[in-house]
């Protein structure tokens, strides 16, 4: 049996270590630039990358390794434990110095996560979760809202998205805004400071996956838009959308959502 609090006590430490270096890779100046697709990456994102790697396959040498950072390797699926990661989650808000950027990390065990922290350097938070034992915020418990109705919700979406003319059932008034990083959103929700999270594009593993056990301790409920459910250490380390909400909520939200179509990946 996988010894869960040892493996969160391993990661929670590896997080908080990493965000010191990312403020002090900041503070001494920032190498950027961009990625194939677009996006852009900075010289703290590699060294971040490596310290975690070096940190945590170092205590764990026979668990898998998947880190946006990191060259992907098929081996990771033949492991039945593997670190999900990602070294510096809203790169954007991190090179602004902007606050709502966060380290997230998991465990992955036979493709459901097991432990997760979720580190926001900039905010001093720390979110953390082993599977059946509850979610945290810096020590604390937390639980997703009771919010049971969609009026007047607190829903981390892109306005124009949700606002837009596509839905077959138009979507009741409700409270907008935006944070850089997906699992900083999440850490959100499962704290119960926001009763959803939407997102109808595919989402990398390494940003949602120690949210989706933190969510899911935290009482909340994650899906895809079709409500469908996530497995994690796939070929493809990816899920095809995001709806993250108060357990109440999901499926008032889900009905909404299932008639578009998943987005090609």
């Amino acid at each position: 049996m996988i010894d869960l609090e040892a493996d969160l006590d391993l990661i929670r430490t590896a997080a908080l270590a990493a965000g010191e270096l990312a403020l002090a890779e900041r503070e001494a100046g920032l190498k950027i630039w961009s990625k194939s697709g677009g996006s852009p990456v900075t010289s703290a994102d590699m060294a971040v990358d490596r310290v975690l790697h070096d940190a945590l396959i170092g205590a764990r040498n026979g668990y898998g390794w998947l880190s946006e950072e990191t060259a992907d390797s098929p081996e990771r699926l033949a492991a039945r434990r593997i670190f999900v990661v990602d070294p510096i989650d809203g790169t954007v808000a991190y090179m602004k110095g902007k606050p709502w950027w966060c380290i997230p990390i998991a465990v992955v065990e036979d493709g459901l996560p097991v432990a997760a922290v979720i580190h926001a350097p900039a905010l001093g938070e720390t979110f953390t979760a082993v599977r059946g034992g509850g979610a945290f915020l810096n020590g604390r418990p937390i639980t997703a809202s009771d919010t049971a109705d969609l009026d007047d919700a607190s829903v981390l979406a892109d306005a124009r998205l949700m606002e837009g003319p596509q839905w077959p059932e138009p979507w009741p008034a409700m409270r907008f805004e935006k944070r850089n990083a997906i699992a900083y959103r999440m850490a959100l929700v499962a704290a119960g400071a926001f009763d959803a999270a939407i997102a109808l594009t595919p989402k990398w593993d390494w940003d949602v996956c120690a949210g989706a056990l933190i969510v899911e301790e935290a009482g909340g409920r994650v899906s895809d838009h079709h409500g469908g459910a996530w497995r994690f250490n796939q070929p493809d380390p990816r899920q095809n959308s995001l709806v993250c909400s108060a357990p109440a909520l999901h499926p008032l939200i889900v009905r909404r959502t299932a008639p578009i179509p998943l987005a090609p990946r």
